[in-house]
């Protein structure tokens, strides 16, 4: 993988939104607004690298300048991919891996400074612990976070990996916040209050990574919960689903409580960043798509 050259950096600083609109855009009535990059999962790679100029070109032209970064977009690409053999996506695997543990933090620094370069910031790293992660992998996700300029971890996991997560939280002394899905089936994943209740007995570094939607589809009240435990939650990611396990729908058409959640941060003023994730199937493409939702949440605090 190879880092952003200056020539690709330059045309980045040449989009259509201005600095002072995308530093304007930050924050809304006070409500720290900015994007999961899952929702700029469909952009090009750059030949031979990652996915870093596009998502900065992409929040430019959102006029966003704070993210969740999401650690596929800036890994090597994914180990499977149809026609691989299993013995291939082990190579691939191992690869990701040695990848992991072996890349020089200047490369993680040098993804900071060009989000930078354009007034923008990486909050938290989307680090997901799995269940095949190595003690090393585990550890060396910490050090990619700091070089990132990230103040947190956030992880889809479970409370088994959870639980090996906890020594190494606590070396860094970095919050890891666990994001939840709409599982309630299985009570080694997190979707429901008890679940997050068990992380956050594990260690003070456990935190909340609240996704809205997947908890409207696990038939439970986001708002009622951010009143409640509002001191332990990080960041939301904001997206509209069905309850009952419904699907994913453009804002504004399903269930989610995304209106009063942001009304609630906006009389409470909690210093708890609400993130756009872009998970519907929309007709105009990620940016677009992406922009309607900024839209929809700036009325929301109008």
């Amino acid at each position: 993988m190879t880092s952003m050259t200056r020539r690709e950096f330059g045309a980045l600083t040449l989009g259509a939104i201005t600095l002072p609109r995308l530093v304007a855009a930050q924050s809304v009535s006070g409500v720290r607004l900015g994007v999961q990059t899952y929702s700029f999962r469909e952009l090009p790679r750059t030949p031979g690298g990652d996915q870093t100029a596009g998502i900065i070109s992409a929040m430019q032209t959102c006029g966003l300048t704070e993210c969740e970064l999401w650690s596929p977009q800036i890994e090597p690409a994914a180990a499977g991919g149809r026609g691989r053999t299993p013995e291939q996506v082990r190579e691939a695997r191992e690869e990701l891996r040695t990848w992991r543990v072996s890349t020089p933090l200047d490369h993680f620094r040098g993804i900071k400074d060009a989000f930078g370069k354009i007034g923008a910031s990486i909050y938290a790293y989307n680090y997901s612990f799995g269940n095949d992660f190595s003690d090393e992998e585990i550890d060396r996700g910490f050090d990619h976070a700091r070089a990132l300029g990230a103040e947190i971890i956030t992880a889809s996991t479970n409370l088994t990996v959870a639980r090996r997560v906890v020594p190494f939280a606590e070396k860094h002394k970095m919050p890891v916040a666990v994001h939840n899905h709409s599982n309630t089936k299985d009570p080694n994943e997190f979707a429901t209050p008890e679940s997050f209740a068990a992380a956050m007995a594990l260690s003070k570094y456990f935190k909340v990574n609240l996704d809205i939607g997947h908890f409207t589809a696990a038939n439970y009240d986001p708002v009622a919960y951010l009143r409640e435990h509002h001191a332990d939650i990080t960041n939301l990611h904001l997206k509209d689903r069905k309850k009952a396990q419904g699907d994913n729908t453009p804002w504004g058409t399903g269930d989610t409580k995304i209106r009063e959640v942001l009304a609630l941060l906006k009389r409470e003023k909690w210093p708890i960043r609400a993130y756009i994730e872009y998970e519907y199937r929309g007709a105009t493409g990620p940016i677009e798509e992406v922009k309607k939702c900024l839209d929809f949440a700036t009325q929301a605090l109008a």
